[in-house]
Formats: C-alpha cells, structure tokens, sequence
C-alpha cells in the first residue's frame, strides 16, 4: 500500500472521531444546544474528511486511464444496475438473518440515522454524499484495491466486506453489510471505476431515506407485511 493510502486511511480515522473536538468547539462558541452541536459537528467533520481524502486522491484522478475502463455510458448503465444489485443482495442477505439465523430485521443503525435526520435533514448529506463516498474510497479502492492484488477475488471481498460491516457497529446485520460490499466490490471490479460503487451506494441510501421520510409508518408496515408474505412465498415460512 503506497503512502498516499496511508495518509488517507488516517483521515478517515479522524473523521469518525472528529465529533469529540468540533461538537464542543460548536456548542461554546455557538447557540447550539449539545445535540445540535453533536449532529452539525458531525456534518462539518465528515465534509472536511472528504475535502482531504479527495485532495488526497487528485493525483489519480488525472491519471491515465488503465486498459478495460468503462466509458462513460457504461458507467452510467452500471451504476443503476448497482443500485439494483445492492437492493437484491441485502434482500438475500436479509432472509438468510431471519429464516436462518432468526436475527430481527430492524436495524439499530439505521433507526438511529433516521432520527437524527428527523432532528436535523441537513444530515441526511452525510448519508446519501459524503459516507459513500468515503467508505467506497476507503473499503473498496483501497483496502479491497489492496488486498485483491494479492488474494481471488472472493477472499479480498469477504475481508473488505466483514471490516466494511464492522466499522458500522451493528455486528447483529454484519451479514446484510458484507453483501453490500461484495456487490460494490463487483462493481469496482467489473467497471475500474471507483464512482460507480460510489454513486450505487449513494442512490441505494438516498432511496432508504427518502423512503423513511416521506412515507407513514403505517405505510411502511404495510409495505413490510406485504414483502413478509412475498418471502414466504419465495422462502418458505
């Protein structure tokens, strides 16, 4: 792993934890409550993160390109049909939890995003922008990039996967996490462009919040029985 990668995964680890120094600063020097402080904090601290690790990265994007590249139509053609396949693979995933491993489909971690952005929408941009980003530069491009160089494909993608669903703390769906990551993994693989995993991620979140805001709960549950049913169907009960 060169250098630069280096540098960027040390970023990345300040980011995360950035919130311990600019909520603090934000709340003395702001009007902000503490949790305002702490959502806002967040934001400022992952938007720097990303300003530096695309820094960072400005040397390869002007790079040559290397032989099999998608063009730009297939970039676009495959970064939809990621979406799809990120949906596809934690839908799998999912019903391996529940009929195998009876594990709860609500997710810890997802709840907690949503409440926050019920509290503050502005953080929905760490979500739906700067987290895929992030996390498709850092667990795909780099530790993915790294570890393929040396493994199959399978092996690099299940290690990158496993941290990838880890580093969310909600080892309880660390399954449905490791599918995502393998199909972004697929993605970055098949099209040697690491904005299609990006924008794949960005849309499959985008649509969960859109998803979780605009619709009732009422409508929600609805939704979710009637796919209940369909996975019986398709599952068994």
């Amino acid at each position: 792993m060169n250098k630069r990668y280096w540098w960027i995964l040390i970023v990345y680890a300040i980011t995360q934890y950035s919130i311990l120094v600019i909520a603090p600063v934000l709340n003395f020097l702001t009007p902000l409550d503490k949790l305002h402080a702490s959502i806002y904090g967040n934001i400022l601290g992952f938007t720097l993160g990303m300003i530096v690790i695309l820094m960072l990265l400005r040397s390869e994007m002007g790079a040559q390109r290397e032989p099999g590249v998608a063009t730009v139509g297939q970039t676009i053609i495959w970064s939809i049909l990621g979406i799809f396949m990120a949906f596809i693979g934690q839908m799998i995933a999912a019903n391996i939890e529940v009929y195998i491993f009876h594990i709860e489909t609500s997710s810890e971690n997802t709840e907690n995003i949503m409440k926050i952005t019920e509290i503050a929408p502005l953080f929905s941009i760490i979500t739906v922008i700067i987290a895929p980003i992030l996390e498709e530069v850092v667990f795909r491009k780099i530790i993915f990039g790294t570890l393929y160089k040396r493994m199959n494909f399978i092996l690099a993608g299940i290690i990158s996967a496993v941290i990838f669903g880890l580093i969310h703390l909600d080892p309880t769906h660390l399954l449905i996490y490791t599918a995502m990551g393998l199909v972004f993994a697929y993605l970055y693989v098949k099209t040697k462009r690491i904005i299609v995993p990006i924008i794949a991620h960005a849309g499959m979140n985008g649509i969960v919040v859109l998803i979780q805001s605009f619709l009732t709960p009422e409508y929600i549950e609805k939704l979710e029985q009637q796919l209940e049913q369909m996975q019986t169907i398709f599952f068994g009960g």
